[in-house]
Formats: structure tokens, C-alpha cells, sequence
């Protein structure tokens, strides 16, 4: 009885401390703010991997306190916090912690010095280039290793997609589609902002077969100014069902 006393108690604690973990990550997010995985590096790698550690011990290592644990996040955190600030002050610092881009291709020449520098291997170079669909270097007019560990590439001017400009054409301006109804649900500050009125998608939607805003799944107002509606009960064929035999999957 005793060891099945202790093993709850010891549950207790890591379900207590895995909360307490849980719930200062999350805070601890939210302060460091939205970065993709794509745009860290090499450092914020290592500075992520790091505080998940430690918030591993703080949830179940049981032979130290969990508030040593804390304080540890907490310190990892509040630098992090203080060198993201001091990086947006101080442009030096920022390439020295973050490191700044490098030009290891230009007029279709690897710089060789800057490779090595970069600390990369002419096969890393040539799939990065790869990945870009660029499979003659001498496409290239340069090509930039960026601080993330990615390779932006400027191909040269007769390799470039040809656009609407070269053409001559005249295009209409882009634009942002605002959603309207989201599951049934009218969200009304979208359409204020497009100043417009629940009378005018009333008409919108009786236009569309629509009577009444619940049959709607989703609808926007495209750039364009139209409304795209998607109702629940959409009429599609069965030569879009791309399934092998009849079923729920």
C-alpha cells in the first residue's frame, strides 16, 4: 500500500509541474512572439531546443525543486526577450548575434571565399539551387545565403518569368478578400469595413439561391468586389469523387 501511495504522490507532483510547465510555455510563446520554424536560426534553434528542456525537467525531474527549474526558463526566456529588443536597437549587434546575408554566387562565379566562410559544401550549394529549379549555375546572376540557412536566388534577366509588364498588359489591382460568414455566422465588422450593409447581402445572398444566412458554410467579398458563397449543401457531381470504392474514407 505504501508503494502505490508514493506512486500517486509522485503522479500528483509531475501532473502539478507539467501543468505549471504547460501553462509558462505558453506565456512564455506568447511574449517571444510569431516566428516560423523557416526564419530562425542556427541560435534560435538551439535557444528553443534548450528552453523545451528545461521545461521538461521543470514537468519531471523529481530530485530538484521545480522552482529551480522555473527560474532557470524564466532566465532563458527574459535573455532571449532582452536580445530581441537590444537586436532591434542596435543594427551591430543584431548581425553579430544573427549574422547577416553572404553572396556565394554572382554572374554565375561561386565566390569561393564566401563559401568557405558560409561554411558550405559546393553539393549543399548546388541542391539548395536545386530546390530553387535552377539546375544550370550559369542561369544565376546571384545567389545570397541568408542568416536562416536558406539561399535566395536572383536568376539572370533573360532566365526571369516574363510578367504582365513586359507585356504590356493591363492588369487589375490586387486586393484582399474579407470574409463575410463563417459557419452561418455574420461577422458584421468585415462588412463594415467594406462599407457595406446587411441589406445589400441579404440581396447578395438571395441572388446566390440563399435564404437564409444559416445554409451558408463560408462567404467572402472577393477583391473584386463580387461574393463567393459556399453553402452546406453544395450540388457536385460524382465525377469529383476521387475515391477507389464506396465508404465514409
Amino acid at each position: 500500500m505504501t508503494g502505490v501511495k508514493n506512486m500517486m504522490e509522485e503522479a500528483l507532483v509531475v501532473v502539478v509541474r507539467g501543468a505549471i510547465a504547460f501553462f509558462t510555455l505558453l506565456i512564455f510563446a506568447r511574449l517571444l512572439g510569431k516566428q516560423q520554424m523557416a526564419n530562425l536560426t542556427f541560435f534560435d534553434y538551439i535557444n528553443g531546443i534548450t528552453i523545451g528542456s528545461i521545461a521538461g525537467s521543470l514537468a519531471t525531474d523529481l530530485s530538484t525543486k521545480a522552482f529551480a527549474h522555473w527560474m532557470g526558463l524564466t532566465t532563458f526566456v527574459a535573455l532571449t526577450l532582452l536580445f530581441q529588443f537590444l537586436t532591434l536597437k542596435s543594427r551591430y549587434l543584431a548581425k553579430v548575434i544573427d549574422g547577416e546575408p553572404v553572396m556565394v554566387i554572382a554572374n554565375g562565379k561561386i565566390l569561393e571565399k564566401n563559401l568557405a566562410a558560409s561554411r558550405i559544401k559546393k553539393d549543399d550549394l548546388l541542391m539548395m539551387l536545386r530546390r530553387k529549379n535552377i539546375f544550370d549555375i550559369t542561369q544565376v546572376a546571384f545567389a545570397i545565403y541568408e542568416p536562416d540557412g536558406s539561399l535566395s536566388v536572383l536568376p539572370r534577366a533573360e532566365h526571369q518569368p516574363v510578367t504582365p509588364r513586359d507585356l504590356n498588359l493591363t492588369v487589375k489591382p490586387a486586393g484582399m478578400m474579407t470574409e463575410l460568414i463563417i459557419d452561418g455566422k455574420l461577422l458584421e465588422q468585415n462588412l463594415r469595413q467594406r462599407k457595406k450593409d446587411k441589406q445589400w447581402l441579404q440581396w447578395q445572398l438571395m441572388a446566390h439561391g440563399v435564404s437564409d444566412i444559416k445554409e451558408v458554410s463560408f462567404a467572402a467579398i472577393l477583391p473584386d468586389g463580387q461574393l463567393y458563397v459556399d453553402k452546406y449543401t453544395d450540388r457536385v457531381g460524382e465525377e469529383y469523387d476521387i475515391g477507389d470504392y464506396p465508404g465514409p474514407y
